[in-house]
């Protein structure tokens, strides 16, 4: 099986069980009803990325779904969470697969947190198109020189981030790159 589609979701949950909270959040996010699991981080040649309405029409009640999930919880009151997906596409994604990252942590904002996610994502691809660069320059200029390159199409990322409950309620946050043939 080689995916040939996917789509970008994300959800939080908060409940007084963290499963449950886990289980809100997936409903959140869409794919509550799916069997799940979990993935590495290619992104498969020819793979188009589809709206998330698109793509949930193609998931059934039960069905294997092949994801890349980054998952956070906390019951701590107030405390910040963030989970997100980076993504990046060569130019010849028809000759040349893509990479997909995941990240998680506490008390970083949601921007931070997607582009760590999405620089994470950019450098895999970059080293292995031979792309040459500086790991110690910020993620601003790096991004520069990978799409300078010629070989890096596009990188973005989907990141939901929440703050724990303020009573201590567990509070789950996700975000996933759905995988679809």
């Amino acid at each position: 099986m080689i995916p040939n589609k996917l789509f970008f979701t994300k959800g939080v949950g908060v409940h007084k069980d963290r499963l449950a909270s886990f289980e809100l959040a997936l409903r959140d996010a869409g794919i509550e009803k799916c069997n799940l699991v979990y993935v590495s981080s290619i992104l498969p040649p020819n793979c188009k990325i589809v709206p998330k309405e698109e793509g949930l029409k193609f998931l059934s009640p039960g069905q294997i779904t092949f994801c890349v999930m980054a998952r956070m919880d906390t019951n701590e009151p107030n405390r910040l969470v963030a989970s997100s997906i980076g993504v990046a596409v060569p130019k010849e994604n028809d000759k040349h697969y893509g990479y997909l990252s995941e990240h998680h942590s506490y008390g970083e904002t949601a921007k931070k947190v997607g582009d760590y996610a999405e620089d994470l994502a950019a450098t895999m691809l970059a080293t292995t198109l031979g792309i040459e660069f500086d790991s110690n320059t910020a993620w601003e200029e790096r991004e520069q020189v990978y799409k300078a390159s010629g070989q890096i199409f596009k990188t973005t990322s989907i990141t939901q981030s929440y703050e724990g409950h303020k009573d201590g309620l567990w509070t789950t946050v996700i975000a996933a790159a759905v995988l679809l043939e």
